[in-house]
């Protein structure tokens, strides 16, 4: 049992016992009351009567006042009888004065009345004796049980008083002579209580402290520096840079590659606050920027190293222990790690221009060749079989999506290098919801999708380049009436608060699931199952609205239909 519950549990016995002998006594005093005062009370109130009575005829009754107050007393007799035998006393004592109010004025009546009213004195004197020798008894009673109540309580707290102390007293004198024996270097001494309370507990502790400790005391500082030495000379001849901090973030090791990016010097690092010195280094500011902003910054970072522009991905990790005697882990550190990926970043790029270039030469063929498809549709060479027509409506088609597919692979190349030309000034977004809904009626028809919009009377100007929010609009409003069922309704909805325009398209297509949802907007990732396509128009619509100061994002429920939103500033 607890120490706090042995507390609660003996004063609590104490209290209920001091209850109880209040209670008994309480008691008992009640039934003196109520058996003997207010019994006594009746009969002293007879007596009283008698006397008056008594008093009335020794006085000459022949005076009305007189002969009136004897009457008054005898009523009130009446109504106060409470013995057996009273009553009859009273009604012969009733008689003798109605005989006497009759005419019967002899000195016998007169004897008779006295007589009859002694009697009646007398029997109440007798019930008062009675009742005197009853509340005797039930005081002696209630003394015997307020003296075993109070015994009761006596031992108890007699015992509480020899058990409890000590149950505290003993293990706390048995601690400080621990402690002692611990402050001497004695670390094999341990705590043995064998019990389930609060000084067991402080005795498991105890003993997980003195075997840390004892741990500490027989490891070899020689061992420990000879690693400490092997793994300082691993770190420091790693080709990635690498920064070592503690749990308040100090430096505690920086290696050769680290020192050299960040144009830092060790003696200038080692044992400092990493917050101190990126208030002067800009590197070091970046890289503890996850640890203090909670922020994860997934880009490679950019820094000039081995002469030239260099690219590094961050990792982070967290260095943590399980204490002896413990069974939660610990944090002890972080470990930032920069890994050089300059040689796949430049192939990258290559790729990025190689895309862009290809882009750009595929177009003017393309385009030539919609310009040919276009004129031998009017039929300007001649008559056309619906077999013609047929091919001819299929290479249109095919035209125009390999046109789509290059402008998109031109703005993912454009985005990727960071050459998006952005054209900003003030729009008018019902213009912009207007173009794009006429843009994708044709197709809405196709899929026998309904189109519904809904935007305020007097909309906002935003600050946005028209041409790129309409391509991310159109791209948005094709992706949804794609995905929905015949006669399903895309919806879109125009609202604006103080500082935003928002854009939101709804649709009652299939959703998405969970599990794709945090790689939409990447580029070049299709969800399984979905339409063919390039995969990056969701990154190319990020790409645009992020660069016009805006936000992008989505809200799905699988099997019933995805919502997608973006915002623009507004125009001030």
């Amino acid at each position: 049992m607890k120490i706090k519950a042995k507390l609660y549990s003996g004063v609590g016995i104490l209290f209920l016992l001091v209850l109880l002998l209040a209670a008994v006594g309480m008691y008992n005093l009640y039934q003196l009351k109520n058996n003997a005062i207010g019994t006594v009370s009746d009969n002293y109130n007879s007596l009283r009567y008698c006397r008056n009575i008594l008093g009335a005829l020794d006085e000459n009754l022949n005076d009305s006042l007189v002969f009136a107050d004897l009457q008054m007393n005898y009523e009130k007799q009446r109504n106060n009888i409470t013995e057996s035998g009273e009553a009859e006393l009273t009604q012969k004592l009733g008689q003798g004065i109605n005989r006497w109010k009759n005419g019967d004025h002899s000195a016998l009546l007169m004897d008779e009345l006295r007589q009859t009213t002694y009697a009646i004195m007398d029997l109440n004197m007798s019930v008062i004796h009675r009742e005197e020798n009853l509340a005797i008894v039930m005081a002696n009673r209630a003394t015997i049980w307020i003296a075993i109540s109070g015994t009761l309580s006596l031992i108890v707290a007699f015992t509480l008083l020899l058990n409890l102390p000590g149950s505290v007293a003993n293990p706390v004198r048995e601690l400080t002579s621990s402690i002692r024996d611990i402050a001497a270097r004695n670390y094999s001494r341990r705590l043995h209580f064998d019990r389930q309370d609060e000084f067991g507990d402080l005795a498991n502790a105890f003993n997980v402290m003195a075997e840390k400790l004892q741990e500490y005391e027989h490891s070899n500082l020689a061992e420990i520096l000879t690693e400490k030495k092997r793994i300082e000379t691993l770190i420091n001849n790693m080709h990635d840079p690498v920064i070592g901090l503690d749990e308040q973030n100090h430096i505690v090791f920086i290696n050769h590659e680290a020192l050299m990016v960040s144009g830092l010097k060790e003696s200038e690092v080692l044992g400092k606050p990493a917050q101190d010195i990126a208030l002067q280094n800009d590197l070091l500011r970046l890289l503890i920027a996850d640890l203090f902003e909670n922020k994860n910054n997934e880009k490679p970072l950019r820094i000039y190293a081995d002469n030239k522009e260099s690219y590094f991905n961050k990792e982070v990790f967290e260095i943590t222990i399980k204490p002896t005697g413990e069974n939660d882990q610990k944090l002890i550190g972080h470990v930032i790690l920069l890994k050089n990926v300059t040689p796949f970043k430049e192939l990258d790029i290559a790729k990025t221009n190689f895309i862009a270039t290809v882009s750009h030469e595929l177009k003017t063929p393309i385009s030539s060749l919609m310009l040919s498809l276009k004129l031998m549709e009017k039929e300007r060479g001649g008559t056309l079989s619906a077999d013609q027509k047929f091919l001819l409506a299929s290479m249109k088609e095919d035209s125009e999506r390999l046109l789509k597919i290059t402008g998109e692979l031109l703005n993912l190349s454009q985005a990727e290098t960071g050459n998006i030309r952005i054209s900003m000034s003030a729009c008018d977004p019902s213009e912009v919801l207007s173009r794009s809904m006429d843009a994708v009626q044709q197709i809405a028809q196709k899929h026998q999708v309904k189109l519904e919009c809904f935007f305020p009377n007097e909309a906002k100007m935003m600050n946005a380049d028209m041409e790129k929010t309409s391509w991310v609009l159109i791209n948005l409003l094709n992706n949804a009436i794609r995905y929905s069922p015949a006669g399903a309704a895309v919806t879109v909805h125009l609202t604006h608060d103080e500082n935003y325009v928002k854009f939101t398209i709804g649709d009652q297509g299939k959703g998405i699931h969970p599990d794709h949802a945090s790689k939409i907007f990447k580029r070049y990732y299709q969800v399984p199952g979905s339409e063919p396509g390039t995969g990056i128009g969701l990154a190319i619509c990020r790409e645009f609205i992020e660069a016009q100061g805006g936000e992008i994002w989505f809200d799905s429920e699988y099997g019933i239909g995805s919502t997608f939103c973006f915002t623009l500033p507004i125009f001030r």
